[in-house]
């Protein structure tokens, strides 16, 4: 699965999802019907010596409680898409798709790194036991960028030129052929870069429209009391969140394919200095 099909398809389930899914709170937020209350029993009619139950008023108290306890608050994710206007749908689709990019780059990027470093294993125990070169680079897989180096630093060796030098020439092939692999291994981390630094922006922009969307609708209704400004408010905070949510794995993330990437590379330079020497020794 290729990176812009996997966003594509996490746009497509994370609207179909919410969409779907009904707000909960229109049912949590329809007022029970008030009982009946039961007439007050006529301590005349029942007689002098019949007393009148006092536990009726308790039991009506706890049940109110009970059924105070039972509401749910109507805001929330569930409510924002619903509720909410195109540009809040939009600004949630697009943290969704950073989030989902962010760990789909990792994973790939986590996996293909694993590789790298057991190939490197490979080479001590397969390469340099070896008897020739050729026959060290068959003995590693055919995907490994140590095997593409060892190959291009024996056919530097192999061709040769008459305007450079056999050392300066054979280094020239290889550092291409790092410079080659250092950019495989960066392809798709600078995006994890940028989620990090632009996902919290994203959803402050969310807070912001949320905010003044919430106060329009306060000033239009003319009720300005902390139960009518809070609810609002606070879902329009949940932009900031999602926001925060999608930066702070893609800057974690980051760093650490970044730091594997540089213990990668200097294995490969390593290996690009040694097989230098080798070949320049045996042209000689």
């Amino acid at each position: 699965m290729t990176f812009k099909t996997l966003t594509i398809a996490t746009a497509i389930v994370f609207m179909c999802g919410l969409g779907a899914v009904a707000p909960a709170s229109a049912q949590n937020a329809a007022p029970a019907a008030p009982a009946a209350a039961a007439p007050a029993p006529d301590a005349n009619a029942a007689g002098p010596n019949v007393s009148v139950p006092s536990s009726a008023p308790k039991e009506g108290t706890a049940a109110a409680k009970v059924a105070a306890a039972d509401q749910s608050t109507p805001y929330g994710i569930e409510h924002l898409w619903v509720t909410g206007s195109w540009i809040d749908r939009f600004i949630m689709i697009v943290l969704a798709i950073m989030s989902a990019g962010t760990w789909y780059i990792f994973i790939s990027k986590f996996i293909d790194q694993s590789r790298i470093l057991g190939h490197s294993k490979l080479v001590d125990k397969r390469f340099w036991t070896s008897a020739t070169i050729s026959e060290g680079i068959e003995k590693l897989p055919k995907n490994s960028l140590f095997r593409a180096i060892a190959e291009s630093g024996l056919r530097a060796s192999t061709e040769g030129t008459a305007l450079v030098g056999m050392n300066d020439w054979i280094g020239m092939s290889l550092s291409r052929q790092l410079e080659d692999a250092n950019g495989r291994l960066q392809g798709g981390v600078t995006f994890l870069a940028s989620v990090g630094s632009v996902a919290p922006f994203v959803g402050l922009a969310g807070t912001v429209w949320g905010i003044l969307q919430a106060l329009i609708a306060i000033g239009v209704a003319g009720q300005a009391s902390i139960d009518k400004v809070a609810g609002p408010v606070g879902e329009a905070l949940i932009m900031t969140f999602l926001g925060l949510a999608a930066a702070v794995p893609a800057v974690l993330l980051y760093n650490y394919l970044v730091r594997r990437n540089k213990l990668i590379t200097e294995k490969l330079r390593a290996f690009a200095g040694d097989l230098q020497s080798y070949l320049v020794s045996k042209a000689k």
